[in-house]
């Protein structure tokens, strides 16, 4: 296992995301983030079955710092229950864990 981490989390649209995204960088909680191409969400919300287009994105942290990303991104999130889970990472080229790891306070 590594020392970095992935925070996944989806948003209302292209401008949250940037947003955010841009702010975790500047706060030192992220070293990139990686904004993608819009996702057809179906889900339970409030006992309804929901549609909705979202805009994923990729955080790339220390994995130390995973938890303090997650509640970062929740704080300044639209949504009521966002989500923002951690992945893990097994195995990353030397040079990218320590790019990342320095990126981030």
């Amino acid at each position: 296992m590594t020392g970095i981490a992935t925070v996944y989390a989806v948003f209302a649209d292209e401008a949250e995301a940037a947003r955010i995204g841009r702010a975790m960088v500047e706060a030192g909680l992220a070293a990139c983030v990686n904004i993608l191409a819009p996702c057809r969400s179906i889900y339970r919300w409030q006992g309804a079955i929901e549609e909705a287009i979202e805009i994923p994105a990729l955080f790339k942290t220390r994995a130390d710092r995973a938890e303090a990303l997650i509640a970062a991104i929740a704080v300044a999130h639209s949504y009521d229950v966002p989500a923002a889970i951690a992945w893990p990472i097994a195995a990353a080229h030397g040079p990218y864990e320590s790019w990342v790891s320095q990126e981030v306070s």
